[in-house]
């Protein structure tokens, strides 16, 4: 009896913030999609786009919500803080993840019009990102199982 195969499922992850809290949902969930057999793409757009540019991860800050992040000095106590806790749990850092989710196999997509945009080129971000407008990643997304902005 021949076994049938079933197609293989997509997700898409959109991280739009260069923030702590911006950054680790899109490569953890797409580590984990990729890890389920999911063809992964996260695509990074406006301030998002940062995450991917070579030496940003080690510069990744954490601001608290409301008036708290309006304080001055609060968002580097608040990075200090997330950052400890982040080590003391094990949780790899972003540069760490980045690495681990492009050995799982997600693909890393920056936004073309944020690109222009902010007049970076190819060579500002890490290795291995593709570069694609809003289309070419919706032709991806539309038939995704989990499509997800984070």
């Amino acid at each position: 009896m021949d076994k049938v195969e079933k197609p293989k499922q997509n997700a898409a992850f959109i991280t739009s913030r260069e923030t702590l809290d911006g950054a680790y949902p899109g490569l953890v969930l797409g580590i984990n999609a990729s890890r389920l057999g999911m063809e992964t793409h996260v695509f990074y757009t406006f301030m998002g786009i940062n995450v991917i540019r070579k030496g940003w991860a080690e510069k990744a800050k954490f601001y608290p919500p409301g008036l708290m992040a309006a304080i001055p000095g609060m968002s580097a106590a608040a990075t200090w803080m997330m950052k400890s806790k982040i080590k003391k749990a094990n949780v790899p850092c972003i540069g760490d993840l980045q690495e681990m989710a492009q050995c799982e196999g997600v693909k890393f997509i920056a936004c073309k019009m944020t690109i222009d945009m902010m007049g970076l080129t190819k060579d500002d971000f890490i290795e291995g990102v593709s570069i694609q407008t809003a289309e070419e990643f919706l032709k991806f997304a539309k038939d995704c199982k989990i499509c997800l902005f984070t």
